[in-house]
């Protein structure tokens, strides 16, 4: 008999084959060995995904460091696990245009401003619309910031893209369970919930860079000072791009500005 994933000559006594390792299947699909199936691969602590998820925590370290020395049958890859992110991301967004949309007023965040309430209501629409491609941009940018904040430390561009996109997946997959649960409990207050991610954005991925690096405090402080300063020069120049990008399309109308 041959293996239904690569092909290769197995025996008939053989659960696994020695060439891909593809488990062999002789049951007919059911929904009982579906479900078997589906708990194996998300539940099961042997898995890699629960694997990956718990060491982000654990030992960052060794999930990103390892993938990057050449570790890759340990942990799930950054890019499948980045996908799972964005998937489990996009379906939350589903979720709080059904039933939660009303509660995503920026305007209350900028109350007594001269922003008109218009532009508002579209930074709203479209950070949901946008949601996954903002976030895939964090991805680069990010890395970008950190190659030049570690350039003693010998890692290149695609090193520090790794990182990120382990450390961005976790904290997106994490920050969408966090939000329904906020929404579902306390809607009315789930944009303070959003600027107290922010912090905690910062916080883990400085944790996981002191894993990496061995930084010490007085490292940490310095080197985040210089991300922190690279990354407001960034998102000064991304707004500015955006907003041109939104006059251009006739979706912000500089006379909106005006004193009234």
């Amino acid at each position: 008999m041959n293996c239904k994933n690569c092909r290769t000559e197995i025996l008939e006594q053989d659960d696994y084959c020695k060439s891909c390792g593809g488990k062999v299947i002789r049951n007919r699909l059911t929904f009982k060995n579906l479900f078997e199936h589906l708990s194996e691969t998300f539940f099961n602590y042997d898995n890699k995904l629960l694997r990956t998820f718990v060491q982000l925590f654990k030992q960052p370290e060794d999930v990103i460091v390892g993938y990057i020395n050449g570790v890759r049958k340990k942990y799930i890859n950054p890019i499948s696990f980045f996908g799972l992110a964005l998937t489990l991301s996009g379906l939350s967004i589903l979720i709080i245009k059904k039933f939660y949309i009303e509660y995503l007023d920026f305007s209350v965040l900028l109350e007594g401003t001269n922003v008109p309430d218009e532009i508002m209501k579209n930074i709203s629409s479209e950070s949901l619309e946008y949601n996954s491609l903002f976030y895939s941009i964090l991805v680069p940018l990010f890395a970008l910031i950190s190659w030049i904040t570690f350039l003693d430390k010998k890692y290149n561009f695609t090193e520090h893209i790794i990182i990120y996109l382990y450390s961005m997946s976790l904290l997106s997959m994490l920050l969408v369970v966090l939000a329904q649960v906020a929404l579902f409990f306390a809607p009315t207050y789930y944009l303070i919930f959003a600027i107290f991610s922010y912090p905690l954005m910062f916080v883990y991925n400085c944790y996981i860079l002191i894993r990496i690096f061995k930084l010490s405090i007085l490292q940490l402080i310095l080197r985040s000072m210089i991300a922190l300063f690279l990354f407001f020069v960034s998102y000064i120049g991304i707004s500015l791009v955006v907003f041109a990008v939104m006059v251009l399309t006739g979706q912000v109308n500089l006379e909106d500005f005006a004193p009234k």
